[in-house]
């Protein structure tokens, strides 16, 4: 089934469509739901679901996939670290699962409780990740594959912060600069590297 291991691959941070999936695979939707079944149980991909402020009224039902070992993917989009040096199509997504990874495995140890998912509204709003606390707190992250974020990296942020308002804690764009740069109340840009430069537990 390596065809589908490429295929997923190449979804990566993509809201998983299961037909569209099974499509581009030649395969019936059970046969493929099974194998991406068997890769979750193997904890070779997992699925980052999406948030709504409201339990019950999901705004996307559709989860986004992504890979435990990063490493993996790269290897099945053949990309190598020369090819990501020279903005390959795939470091966006490949650095949006890296991070998604690390949150994920940081979160099993940190004194501070939360759930991760993704945020996308059906006017195409989204945020990359959204962590809610307890209380319904939420702080949010925006991944960025590059030196210098644009303003209008920040409208998905800035929408989510405005829909919740004082439940905002902060948002946040991870990027390959080297500087913090502020973006209005409650926002900033954050070299990628601040993402192993929290406190121990």
């Amino acid at each position: 089934m390596d065809v589908i291991d490429r295929l997923a691959a190449a979804r990566i941070g993509c809201l998983l469509n299961y037909s569209e999936l099974a499509r581009a695979a030649a395969l019936p939707q059970t046969t493929l739901k099974r194998y991406l079944t068997l890769l979750q149980a193997t904890f070779t991909i997992f699925r980052l679901w999406p948030w709504s402020p409201n339990l019950g009224k999901r705004l996307v039902r559709s989860p986004k996939l992504y890979f435990t070992d990063v490493g993996l993917a790269a290897r099945l989009l053949n990309v190598d670290a020369e090819a990501l040096g020279g903005k390959a199509p795939a470091a966006g997504p490949l650095l949006e699962n890296l991070v998604v990874a690390e949150i994920l495995k940081q979160l099993t140890w940190s004194r501070v409780r939360a759930i991760p998912y993704h945020y996308r509204t059906h006017a195409g709003d989204e945020v990359d990740i959204v962590l809610e606390g307890p209380g319904g707190r939420c702080a949010a992250i925006e991944v960025k594959a590059t030196a210098t974020p644009r303003m209008s990296d920040y409208d998905g942020l800035d929408r989510l912060a405005k829909a919740l308002g004082d439940r905002f804690a902060r948002g946040v764009i991870l990027y390959l600069g080297r500087k913090v740069v502020p973006f209005g109340e409650r926002l900033h840009a954050l070299p990628l590297e601040t993402l192993w430069q929290c406190p121990a537990p």
